[in-house]
């Protein structure tokens, strides 16, 4: 469809777990951007002593990358799918997040499914309120509203607007396509 519609395609942190690239999907030029730095600004400017949390093996790329950029520690929860939204969170490995805000990491929060397992879990290994920082908040069935009674801070970038938008995402989309534009005449 976008192929069919479209010249070219620009987009931010796409859901592409099972493809390497945008090329496999369609048949126009398409650029990926990635928004680990604006989580890494974010985070570093906002949160105190940050420990990085993805809430599944999935979340490790954007999760080792914002560590690296803030020189954070991190972990990787490992996720057991039981069904579409019946899933299990446990940690790998034992995790010490003693003085630290469990920062929770992810591209995209759609169900909050895994997230909400993720912030329960987090919240019985720290005394500090969890922060979910998401490059999209779609939010579906009030995932927001669950997230937030369980105890966390949700961010998320202004791809989808909502409350929770701290991170613009503007200048990165103004700049990929004026670049694509000019490649494209």
């Amino acid at each position: 469809l976008l192929s069919g519609s479209f010249d070219w395609l620009v987009t931010i942190d796409p859901h592409l777990h099972r493809y390497k690239s945008l090329s496999e999907i369609y048949t126009i030029p398409a650029t990926v951007l990635h928004a680990a730095t604006l989580l890494s600004a974010w985070i570093g400017a906002n949160v105190l002593r940050p420990f990085l949390i993805g809430p599944d093996a999935e979340s490790a790329q954007w999760v080792s990358e914002v560590a690296k950029r803030i020189d954070a520690p991190f972990a990787v929860l490992e996720k057991t799918r039981l069904g579409d939204r019946n899933i299990e969170v446990r940690l790998i490995d034992g995790i010490d997040m003693t003085g630290r805000t469990p920062v929770l990491v992810d591209d995209i929060i759609a169900s909050g499914t895994t997230m909400l397992k993720a912030v329960r879990l987090v919240r019985r290994l720290s005394t500090h309120q969890p922060v979910c920082v998401a490059v999209h908040g779609l939010f579906a069935d009030g995932s927001d509203r669950q997230l937030q009674d369980a105890g966390a801070r949700l961010v998320t970038s202004n791809s989808v607007p909502h409350v929770s938008n701290a991170m613009d995402v503007g200048g990165m989309l103004a700049d990929a396509t004026s670049q694509m534009a000019q490649t494209i005449k």
